[in-house]
This record gives C-alpha cells, sequence and structure tokens, in this order.
C-alpha cells in the first residue's frame, strides 16, 4: 500500500472517530496531521477491541495480537503492509521520534478494561487515566517536540492526559455502567454514600461528581503548563483538544448529577469555536 493511501484512510478514520481530538490535529501542519491520525486511528483500533462485544479471552487474545503489532513497528518491521493503520504508523515513527513502546500501555489499560480491573483508590483510577490517555501525550510529544527539558513535558502530558481521562470518566458514568464498568475509586464512592455501580442516590453521587470534578480541575491546572512548551500550531493543536474537554467539565460542574441523565457533550459549533480560539493564541 502507498503512504499517501494509508495516511489519507487514517485521516479519514480521524475525521470520522474523533469527535473532539480532530478538532485539534487539523490545526498541525501536513506532516505532523498525518503522523497524528496515524497514531488515534491506532489508539482507535485498540480501544475499539477492548469496548467491543467479544468475549473477555477473545478481547485478549485480539489485544495481544496488537502487542505484536506494536512491538514489530518498535523494531522497524511491519506485519501486514497492506494494512493502511500499521503502514501510516510505519512511515510516522521513521519520520519522527514517537515512544512508540507507549502504545503498549493503551493496550494495557483496555486490558484492564476486558478483565473488569476495580479501583480502589485515586492513585489507581489515576494510573489507569495515565495508560489510556497519559500515553497519547507522550506519543504527541514525539510528532510536536518540546522546548525545555523533556521529562517536564512528559510528566505535563501524564497531568494533562488524567484531566482529559477523568473528564471521560465522569462524562461517561451512564455509558461505562452499561458495560460494569466504574472507574471512580470505592473508597471516594463509599465516602459519599453512593452505589457501588453509581445508579445512586442522585443527590450523592451529584456530589461525588463535583468533588471529582475539582480534583480535574486541578489536573487541568497544572497539565496545561504543557503548552508553553509547545511550538505555535502544536500548542494550537493541544489548546484545542484540551480546552473542548475543559469546557465539558466546566458543564459537568455546573449540574453534577446531570451526569446520570446522558453523555453530556458540547455543540460541534462550540467545539470549532474553542479550535479557532486556540489557533488564534487564546487557550483558555
Amino acid at each position: 500500500m502507498r503512504t499517501a493511501d494509508a495516511y489519507q484512510r487514517c485521516e479519514e478514520i480521524t475525521r470520522i472517530e474523533a469527535r473532539n481530538f480532530s478538532y485539534g490535529i487539523r490545526l498541525l501542519p501536513k506532516s505532523k496531521r498525518q503522523a497524528m491520525s496515524a497514531l488515534y486511528a491506532m489508539a482507535r483500533r485498540i480501544d475499539d477491541v477492548g469496548d467491543g462485544p467479544l468475549p473477555r479471552d477473545d478481547k485478549l487474545a485480539g489485544l495481544a495480537e496488537l502487542r505484536a503489532d506494536i512491538d514489530t513497528l518498535a523494531d522497524g518491521g511491519l506485519r501486514d503492509p497492506d494494512d493502511p493503520v500499521l503502514v501510516g504508523l510505519h512511515h510516522a515513527i521513521g519520520r519522527f521520534p514517537i515512544p512508540t513502546a507507549a502504545l503498549n500501555e493503551i493496550v494495557a489499560g483496555c486490558e484492564q478494561d476486558a478483565v473488569g480491573k476495580e479501583y480502589a483508590t485515586i492513585t489507581e483510577t489515576e494510573e489507569y487515566c495515565r495508560l489510556v490517555a497519559g500515553s497519547v501525550g507522550r506519543l504527541s510529544l514525539g510528532v510536536f517536540g518540546t522546548r525545555g527539558d523533556p521529562e517536564v513535558a512528559s510528566e505535563l502530558a501524564d497531568v494533562l492526559g488524567v484531566a482529559l481521562q477523568l473528564t471521560n470518566i465522569l462524562r461517561d458514568i451512564v455509558e461505562d455502567r452499561g458495560m460494569g464498568r466504574v472507574y471512580l475509586p470505592t473508597a471516594d464512592i463509599e465516602r459519599f454514600g453512593c452505589a457501588p455501580d453509581l445508579t445512586g442516590p442522585r443527590d450523592a453521587v451529584g456530589k461525588l461528581v463535583a468533588f471529582e470534578a475539582e480534583r480535574a480541575e486541578r489536573h487541568f491546572a497544572e497539565g496545561l503548563k504543557l503548552l508553553d512548551m509547545l511550538d505555535y500550531r502544536s500548542r494550537a493543536c493541544t489548546g484545542a483538544m484540551a480546552g473542548i474537554y475543559h469546557r465539558l467539565l466546566a458543564r459537568i460542574s455546573e449540574a453534577p448529577a446531570a451526569v446520570l441523565d446522558g453523555r453530556l457533550s458540547l455543540p460541534t459549533k462550540e467545539k470549532a469555536w474553542v479550535a479557532a480560539r486556540s489557533l488564534a493564541g487564546v487557550t483558555t
């Protein structure tokens, strides 16, 4: 498969599936946009296995296959030269210093989903967030590049990833419950007197969500310091993606119990507005 065709398919996947991230990725120059689209398409593939309808053992087998794909890419190889996602990612890895091993962290997070891991403490919840979201931030830094200490940038990417994923968790309480998943820590659930599966009482869940939203806000405050370490277009991309989730968190904080009524989201026009502001250098 031609590299150009592979990237085109990766960009199509990103445009269709990345309801929030695509707004930021569009702001990048072509080479970085292509690489980020390939990374997103691979992350989407991993998530689709973890969130799919297959039985647990089949999911774990599928994730093991993806690990093999990732390990081959890390060694400079390509298991399927006709797979557009693998072809695009293979080219991106040759073009940018992408920490390919971080893709296996996404796999590890999805393996936890497949086996139904429970999270007793906020430390465990945040470790899951680092696996599935902080890893994406660190992968992105391989494409973006950074100013200053790369270790500091990597840690800030992790913190920002925790903020984004905590926001996701709060938004998706009902959806996740339908899959038998509860990501908020058991210690906090018990502290606020909520049912273990977060079905209620409504006031108690609202107080718990408000508490966790404050925690996510603190992570945003720290993680957004990463923007100062990025070039203009990379800053705009990250600012757009983070800005959309930050505004979503604000909606959740305004009416915490509303997450029990279904998934909250921002209108398309508002997402586009956030992206436009990020390109203009406004990131708050």
